[in-house]
């Protein structure tokens, strides 16, 4: 018996021992990342169809969860009035809340002095880059931004 507690304990050993090196792309790596963040299959599919220089908000929490926006224009508005680009319907949000800028391939927020402030992953910022999942906060909605998985892949130093 105890010379086959030994082997069992041998074999586990070796097994434990196996090294495996694998090599992920960018691009794979750029999808797992969304998939970690709670991307439904749909969702990946609209993010994967962005063409580059777009983006995607997607509601995470708020009164529209699940709603999409698409940036696709040099500047996106988004606030409570009627003729914002993004209308979020709710007394947290200010009129002209924040605004959404295409620099090249990249986008930042800035806070268009609104009452409540605007955050970027859990930090109030008057404006910063926004980053491939990252959260922005405005008002009571959690929206993450997705850029195009173009720009991901190709970003510098990818």
């Amino acid at each position: 018996m105890a010379d086959d507690t030994n082997a069992h304990e041998s074999a586990n050993r070796a097994r434990n021992e196996t090294d495996t090196t694998l090599h992920f792309t960018a691009e794979f790596a750029a999808q797992l990342a969304a998939l970690e963040g709670g991307v439904t299959a749909e969702e990946l599919e609209a993010i994967a169809a962005l063409p580059s220089g777009s983006a995607l908000l997607i509601v995470r929490r708020g009164p529209n969860n699940g709603a999409r926006f698409l940036l696709d224009s040099d500047s996106t508005i988004a606030g409570r009035h009627p003729e914002a680009d993004i209308f979020l319907d709710d007394v947290t949000v200010s009129r002209r809340h924040a605004s959404f800028t295409r620099r090249a391939n990249a986008f930042e927020v800035t806070d268009l002095g609104s009452l409540n402030g605007t955050y970027f992953d859990g930090v109030r910022v008057d404006r910063a880059l926004l980053s491939d999942g990252a959260e922005v906060q405005v008002g009571k909605f959690r929206l993450t931004f997705y850029p195009s998985r173009l720009d991901v892949v190709t970003a510098p130093g990818e």
